[in-house]
């Protein structure tokens, strides 16, 4: 079984601002860096958790959403850590070990 990954990226492609793994998909808040383009990003994600794996962990496409100028990213991000409170996996979001945000 694969362990879990939190992928870290010390290139630059990416500067991540929260991200939360459910038991069946991921939800990340990032922005891209200069020149990366967001295929590029995910197909390397992707690639290397899989090898960490061991086997595919992903399915071939994803969702994205950009986020707007009149919304406010901190919002944003309280609302993809809560997806395991929403889901009722947990009843405290200090319960639940795979999400980090770059404000705490």
């Amino acid at each position: 079984m694969c362990r879990t990954i939190i992928w870290s990226d010390r290139s630059g492609a990416t500067s991540t601002l929260c991200y939360v793994l459910m038991p069946d998909h991921l939800h990340w808040l990032f922005q891209l860096g200069d020149g990366e383009s967001l295929s590029k990003v995910m197909l390397r994600v992707k690639g290397r958790s899989g090898r960490l794996c061991g086997s595919a962990v992903w399915q071939k496409g994803y969702h994205d959403h950009a986020v707007r100028k009149e919304e406010s990213i901190r919002d944003v991000a309280r609302y993809i850590v809560a997806n395991p409170l929403r889901a009722g996996l947990v009843s405290s979001l200090r319960d639940y070990p795979y999400w980090n945000a770059a404000w705490l």
